[in-house]
């Protein structure tokens, strides 16, 4: 079996589409990565490695089966450099985030759940913000995964 790999638009990396797990926002994020010395390193590294060598990791996207919401969650610093470098694409593996656990999925993303993705469903839930159509363009050599 092998994972399931897709690309996805950087502009996705927002807190109405693909938002982060461990931080109410992505401005938090990056908040923190400026202010804790070892999280600004990882940074600093990640922004002078990813255009010249490209992405070596993809992120990792859990998507919750009872909301339909996608996070973030594995790579943190890595969407925070994509965003900072305005990449326009990156790579990714996803999982559901179901109640009897994960498991890195070789099904095709549902990329319904996504602001402008085919078929893309109106909010069910109250806070939802209205979704933008997001135009696919092919993946550039700065933000390419080279694994």
């Amino acid at each position: 079996m092998t994972r399931y790999q897709g690309t996805l638009p950087t502009a996705l990396l927002r807190d109405d589409a693909i938002r982060p797990t461990e931080y109410t926002r992505w401005a938090d994020a990056r908040t923190r990565f400026t202010r804790r010395e070892k999280d600004a390193a990882i940074l600093a590294g990640l922004l002078e490695s990813i255009p010249h060598q490209g992405l070596n990791v993809p992120l990792v996207l859990g998507v919750s089966d009872r909301y339909g919401d996608v996070y973030v969650a594995d790579g943190h610093h890595r969407a925070v450099a994509l965003m900072t470098l305005r990449a326009p694409r990156f790579p990714f593996h996803w999982y559901w985030i179901k109640a009897a656990g994960v498991r890195i999925e070789d099904r095709p993303f549902p990329y319904y759940l996504l602001p402008g993705g085919p078929n893309a469903q109106a909010p069910t839930r109250p806070h939802a913000q209205a979704r933008t159509r997001v135009r696919e363009a092919d993946l550039p050599g700065q933000a390419r995964c080279t694994r």
